[in-house]
């Protein structure tokens, strides 16, 4: 048989999917399974390994059921993770030693903020990894799992124990325990990784006094990462692309240029743009992590690409807000109907600050507002005002981003569930003065992995062939003028100081 599609598994927060792609990157079916988040206590959050590896198996199994797919039609796999959340695990058992400890969880916040009170840990922290030192990275986690479960520090130290990101511990259990790895991506995301020289840092395993026998090794984003192992499932298909979720979505957007952006809206916003073998260093609170990147042509490790990284907290969150709480209304589509009801927001603008602001603020004690209301203003004007807060948001971050790379975003490429709102996307193409191009294919997580793994199984040659593949959908053009575009902005911000701490 031919081997002719490439199977994507796309392991997020709330949902494990498996996702089937064509020779011509065209997506042919997806099957999903939905993934419980654990909230033991306030604050924290966790998932169930062995759940997250059972849906995702049964998303796999139930899409080659579905599509009556072959194995041996099947070139290879890649794989896209939710990042961070951290998992370890008994070597000769394969059994979890307890609960993974997700992104989102703030149990180790405490311990962040006295680590880094420490004179120099934070820039040496933030030098080596390009991250801005918090409990939202792997390393915390991995420290208070081996503080707090029984044995585990002990067992870690003899080297029975291994410690993976979602991708690793999936890796892990479709090799039948052959390959303990990750990618340059994930391992970016951990806060003990240099992204410099490319490797775990010993100063960084020291600080956080985690044994470095724990830690996977790491391979390119595209390339090998073993063959399933798993009877009943699949067996002998090479794994052949591996990259944390939001850089996959950047190559699946096919942002290979430096100054090529995608943003990602969903829960909140997440903004990457490629910034070449450049890692440049924020000054306005950005990170800076590794990009997913193809091979080299010549067959040589490539050399590490890197991306800037900003993210809006509060994005489809807003959306279910003005649902759930405010009961404005039923469904998130009915907000691109009340936004083209009227004209403009009356002058209201909403700053949902509902945890704080993010960068290039970074005022954590900052809250939520809506301002300018009037009599005359009804429920499709703070409507139109809430979906106008999450461009301004994203222009703010790009805005940023332009600052510290020294680069100018000619167009935004756009993926997630709030892209489909033509009034959102048109809106965002205004305020940013530049093109926002929606792709025909906003699977742009899963399409990344599928990507990568191509390209090292040789379904596609190089990333041009790819370009010709991704197609845009929709491209919104800016229709204000620069003076109107300046005179929102600025309104904007006079509302982003009215809802500051300080």
């Amino acid at each position: 048989m031919t081997k002719r599609f490439v199977i994507a598994l796309d392991q997020g927060t709330t949902s494990s999917r498996a996702v089937l792609f064509d020779g011509n990157g065209k997506v042919v079916d997806i099957a999903s399974r939905p993934l419980r988040q654990i909230y033991p206590q306030p604050g924290w959050v966790e998932h169930d390994p062995i759940e997250i590896l059972s849906t995702q198996l049964g998303a796999l199994t139930e899409l080659l059921v579905a599509t009556g797919i072959e194995p041996a039609e099947v070139a290879c796999l890649g794989i896209t993770n939710q990042r961070e959340t951290t998992i370890v695990w008994d070597r000769e058992t394969s059994q979890p030693i307890t609960n993974a400890i997700g992104w989102q969880c703030r149990r180790t916040a405490p311990f962040m903020e006295e680590l880094t009170k420490a004179s120099g840990v934070a820039e040496m922290i933030r030098e080596k990894t390009g991250l801005v030192p918090d409990a939202y990275f792997s390393a915390s986690k991995l420290r208070w799992i081996l503080d707090n479960i029984e044995g585990a520090r002990e067992a870690a130290e003899e080297g029975r124990l291994a410690f993976g990101t979602v991708d690793t511990w999936l890796l892990w259990a479709l090799t039948g325990g052959e390959v303990h790895a990750t990618d340059s991506t994930n391992a970016s995301r951990t806060m003990l990784y240099d992204i410099h020289r490319g490797c775990w840092d010993e100063e960084l395993l020291e600080l956080f006094d985690i044994p470095a026998s724990l830690c996977p090794e790491v391979r390119p984003s595209s390339g090998s990462f073993g063959t399933t192992n798993r009877p009943g499932v699949l067996t002998g298909i090479p794994i052949c692309g591996v990259a944390g979720d939001q850089q996959s979505a950047l190559f699946g957007q096919c942002c290979f240029s430096s100054g090529e952006a995608k943003n990602t809206y969903g829960t909140g916003c997440f903004l990457l743009m490629n910034t070449g073998n450049e890692a440049v260093r924020s000054e306005s609170g950005l990170i800076t992590t590794i990009a997913a990147s193809a091979p080299s042509s010549n067959g040589g490790t490539p050399k590490t690409e890197y991306a800037l990284e900003g993210s809006v907290f509060v994005a489809g969150a807003l959306i279910q807000w003005l649902r759930d709480q405010l009961e404005f209304i039923e469904d998130a589509a009915e907000t691109e109907i009340h936004a083209q009801s009227v004209d403009d927001t009356l002058g209201v603008y909403v700053v949902p600050a509902f945890t704080g602001l993010g960068a290039p603020w970074w005022d954590p004690d900052a809250r939520g507002i809506i301002c300018g209301l009037t009599s005359a203003v009804q429920k499709s004007h703070i409507i139109r005002a809430a979906l106008e807060s999450l461009a301004f948001q994203s222009c703010d971050l790009l805005h940023a981003m332009e600052h510290d790379s020294g680069r100018t975003i000619e167009a935004l490429s756009v993926d997630g569930g709030a892209c489909v709102n033509n009034f959102l996307m048109q809106f965002q193409a205004d305020m940013l003065g530049c093109a926002v191009v929606r792709p025909e294919n906003v699977e742009s997580t899963a399409a990344g992995a599928a990507y990568l793994a191509g390209l090292a199984a040789g379904i596609w040659n190089s990333p041009d062939e790819l370009r010709e593949l991704h197609r845009p959908e929709h491209t919104f053009l800016p229709e204000i003028d620069e003076s109107f575009r300046q005179e929102r902005l600025a309104q904007w911000h006079r509302a982003i100081q009215r809802c500051r701490s300080n």
